[in-house]
């Protein structure tokens, strides 16, 4: 598998926050915080054809468990080769 890595500075998503994912994407890989705990992530549709995030679970370098969530993409734009991702709410 060929990962993009988005470092995200919190240790878990939150809406409206912006990842600037592969223009193309498969699989990427999320790290989070300042304890590079990491997840894959995957730009999937729903059943109505609107973008979502399905990202894994993950263990925070506190020992927290974050289950996988799915995330509504509230915009999601190309920008420098890339695709600008706005997270809306988490739907599971």
């Amino acid at each position: 598998m060929n990962y993009h890595v988005i470092r995200i500075p919190e240790s878990h998503l939150s809406p409206g926050l912006i990842l600037d994912a592969p223009a193309d994407p498969v699989d990427f890989l999320l790290v989070f915080g300042g304890d590079d705990a990491e997840s894959r992530a995957r730009l999937l549709t729903d059943d109505t054809g609107r973008p979502v995030l399905r990202v894994g679970g993950y263990v925070t370098g506190r020992g927290t468990v974050v289950q996988e969530r799915l995330w509504a993409v509230r915009e999601m734009a190309p920008r420098d080769g890339h695709l600008r991702l706005r997270l809306g709410d988490s739907l599971t």
